[in-house]
């Protein structure tokens, strides 16, 4: 008797961290066209869930041509989702001249978007991004796109939350190859895509023991 009495106590104190294993790891992305057709999330999703052992599942919430000034609009859709983690990135458009969104304005937008998403009940773990080269026409009404980028991770930074910065992995491909990934100039083929980022992805939301980081 004694000996199934501890062995129900040692169940009973085991379950719960077992179930929490067990739990679905929620990732919302949140962004533009870089994200509404990026490709990249079902790479990601495949090896959060191998490494992890946990099912993850990724909510798409980006739309193609949209800036942070539509963002800023839609964090409600976000937190609605209660999401565990949540990615975003706005620069690409943000900087393009026929926005006419100075760069105040996109840091502004910015922080209240990640300001309203660290205020949902759910406490996700927030990630702004710096994503793909622009070139060509695409390019050429970007000027000042890295400025954008760059201050949209000065925000990451002075909020506490993650800045992804996808840059230096795409800038390791040789001329040739980003030519050939990103052939209208800013939408990577999706294969590309997965391929680059996937690494930058999993090293913010996977520690050394491959569980999902949370900064809150």
């Amino acid at each position: 008797m004694k000996f199934a009495a501890a062995l129900v106590l040692m169940v009973l104190m085991v379950l719960p961290a077992a179930a929490r294993q067990s739990e679905t790891l929620k990732i919302v992305t949140f962004g533009t066209s870089l994200t509404a057709r990026g490709g990249w999330q079902e790479p990601l999703r495949e090896a959060l869930s191998a490494c992890s052992g946990r099912e993850v599942t990724i909510v798409n919430l980006a739309k193609a041509g949209m800036a942070s000034d539509w963002g800023v609009t839609q964090t409600d859709k976000v937190l609605a989702e209660r999401p565990d983690i949540v990615l975003v990135e706005f620069a690409v458009n943000d900087a393009a001249l026929d926005r006419f969104l100075s760069l105040a304005s996109s840091g502004a937008n910015m922080e209240k978007i990640v300001t309203d998403l660290k205020a949902g009940d759910s406490k996700p773990a927030i990630h702004v991004m710096a994503m793909s080269p622009v070139s060509g026409l695409r390019g050429w009404i970007r000027p000042y796109l890295s400025q954008y980028e760059d201050r949209h991770a000065e925000i990451a930074r002075k909020l506490g939350v993650g800045f992804i910065d996808h840059r230096p992995a795409w800038a390791r491909l040789s001329a040739d190859e980003i030519a050939t990934a990103i052939a209208d100039g800013t939408h990577p083929d999706p294969d590309t895509a997965g391929r680059v980022m996937l690494p930058g992805l999993m090293k913010a939301l996977a520690g050394a023991d491959c569980q999902a980081a949370r900064t809150e």
